[in-house]
């Protein structure tokens, strides 16, 4: 969490403001959507949405080719697709077949789900909008209006999740909505937060085995993190679990005594992968309260980890800590991907998780949930970690570049980490993933003395120098990097010079890969074996949302999601500081679909 982030959160109760409809036509109105005509009325089916078909679970554990039913599109979390009508051969001849702005600022972090004919995109300021994904008409469009009081840090939710006939999104105050997707109209909301309390949600919520599952942000005002699932046709609590245990509870001895745990952070900012044959959902955890790790002695289990979560019953069956202590604002939000990989002659049921604390993780996921090490390599500069252990894969601290209460110490990668929340891909093709990198952009931080808790409030305690750029080299920052699962090497690199790197990544059964993360506001697509650029796309904005494919009456199509702004804003002026011409990045949320004409 970045605390320049965190000086912008506001107390909102303001209007909610007019959208603008951009290129588009507009079906039906906000309010027509949410409420209907009357007190009881039923909102119009758009004539698009008549025969929209039922997500199954059968659909979401197997999907069609050309279906992209969740955010990365399978449970396994590789944001693949096999569709292969676009390829190397032909990519450069896309052509934009129609854009809509959403009408809103600030940063757009959703990739579009698309259903039949039906595409879904969430927006900053509790809007949820249902396209016609061929023409780009609007079908309804839904606003959560903001509740007075309401605390908000991070306007940007990740996404929807889709099951039968419902659309399941999560509003920035800790509310979780179904709604009705041929219409927008609520079928039912239940709160999984106290947003009064700096409670928030900023992923998408997750749909598997009978459940919806959200976890809760914010680490960055001593929250005690967990993960909640409710049913999914009810919205009735099923199980919630911490992520901070409580006195007596498996790790609380990794606390110090007293009520440290509860204010222990260990946020959920990230939607979780599933693996369907364990029933087990693996979710990523974010920094301790307070940041500083002196003022909580031990190692804070489950803070900077993996955690193994049984959808069943919401038990906690394994978990990989990747710093303990941690002190640098590296939350571990990100969850691993889910694939099998070769070492050393044998297969492992893998786990690979590329962090922000600078290092690429390859972890086994074991049949029972427990999560055993493998191996563990950096994958940008990093100066915080002498060693890791081989067996445990518990890493080797220099206390030079450990931050603490009254003490300064700069590290790299920077709080940003070397890759932030957005996703990496994995092409079965290639056998390789794809990750969007930051490299050479460091930080530094002084711990200060611990105050109150006030619910809501700051609870970080830190004095930040500035953010520092490595002075070893200022040749590149941002990076798309390919490395092969199977052997642990890197095979390709592709460098910005000039810009930070906030891409999420798609991979494709025609050998592409396409990301967009950068300040041209371009989208690319690369030669997924040798990272050559094939073709881009100057947005109005920056693409830090997924991109998305899928096929609609035979066609393939590419649909990008643009709008700039937040963290990744706050990277790119970190460089601008010390790199000339480094451009500033206009905010405006976009969405965008391509094919090849």
């Amino acid at each position: 969490m970045s605390p320049s982030t965190l000086k912008k959160f506001s107390i909102s109760g303001l209007a909610v403001a007019a959208v603008s409809a951009g290129l588009v036509l507009t079906i039906s109105s906000p309010t027509q959507a949410q409420q209907g005509k009357g007190k009881d009325a039923l909102p119009p089916i758009p004539p698009a949405l008549a025969n929209y078909p039922s997500v199954t679970e059968a659909r979401l554990k197997n999907p069609a080719d050309g279906d992209w039913l969740m955010i990365r599109r399978t449970y396994d979390g590789w944001g693949y697709s096999p569709l292969s009508q676009i390829n190397t051969g032909n990519v450069s001849k896309l052509k934009l077949v129609w854009t809509a702005n959403t009408g809103e600022l600030r940063p757009h972090e959703a990739p579009p789900l698309v259903n039949g004919n039906a595409m879904f995109v969430p927006t900053p300021n509790g809007q949820l909008i249902a396209y016609e994904a061929k023409t780009g008409n609007i079908l309804w469009r839904y606003r959560k209006p903001r509740t007075q009081g309401s605390v908000v840090l991070h306007d940007n939710p990740r996404g929807v999740a889709l099951f039968e006939d419902k659309v399941f999104f999560a509003s920035v105050e800790a509310e979780l909505i179904a709604l009705d997707a041929q219409t927008g109209r609520v079928a039912w909301s239940t709160n999984v937060g106290d947003n009064k309390s700096g409670y928030y949600t900023s992923m998408a919520p997750l749909v598997a085995n009978g459940k919806v599952m959200v976890g809760v942000s914010g680490g960055e005002v001593g929250v005690r993190g967990y993960v909640v699932a409710v049913d999914v046709k009810t919205g009735k609590e099923a199980w919630r679990t911490y992520t901070v245990p409580a006195p007596g509870e498996p790790g609380s001895e990794t606390w110090p005594k007293g009520d440290y745990w509860k204010t222990g952070g260990a946020p959920v900012w990230v939607t979780g992968n599933y693996d369907i044959a364990t029933n087990t959902a693996y979710f990523g955890t974010g920094n301790g309260g307070p940041w500083m790790g002196d003022q909580r002695p031990g190692d804070n289990l489950y803070t900077a980890s993996t955690i193994a979560i049984d959808v069943a019953t919401g038990k906690i069956k394994g978990h990989h800590q990747y710093h303990p202590n941690d002190s640098w604002d590296w939350d571990e939000v990100s969850p691993p991907i889910l694939v099998d990989y070769q070492r050393n002659g044998r297969t492992v049921k893998g786990l690979i998780d590329v962090a922000r604390d600078g290092y690429m993780w390859f972890l086994d996921r074991g049949d029972g949930g427990a999560i055993k090490f493998v191996e563990g390599k950096p994958f940008v500069y990093q100066n915080v970690f002498k060693s890791i252990d081989p067996k445990t894969g518990r890493p080797d601290v220099d206390p030079a570049h450990k931050p603490s209460t009254g003490k300064r110490a700069d590290f790299c990668p920077g709080l940003h980490g070397g890759k932030n929340w957005p996703p990496i891909a994995f092409s079965p093709k290639t056998r390789m993933i794809y990750v969007p990198a930051n490299d050479n952009v460091c930080g530094s931080i002084e711990g200060q003395k611990v105050g109150d808790y006030v619910a809501g409030k700051g609870y970080t305690f830190v004095n930040m120098g500035g953010p520092i750029v490595q002075p070893q080299s200022t040749a590149y920052f941002g990076q798309v990097q390919a490395w092969n699962v199977d052997t642990g090497k890197k095979v390709w690199e592709h460098n910005f010079a000039k810009s930070p790197n906030w891409g999420s990544m798609l991979a494709t059964g025609g050998d592409i890969v396409i990301s967009g993360g950068t300040n041209d506001r371009k989208v690319r697509a690369f030669d997924a074996k040798n990272g050559k650029v094939l073709w881009e796309y100057p947005t109005g904005s920056g693409v830090e949302a997924p991109v998305s494919t899928f096929l609609l009456d035979g066609k393939q199509y590419i649909a990008v999601v643009s709008g700039w702004g937040g963290d990744a804003n706050g990277m790119n002026n970190t460089i601008a500081r010390t790199v000339e011409g480094v451009p500033t990045v206009p905010e405006g949320g976009s969405v965008s679909v391509f094919a090849i004409e």
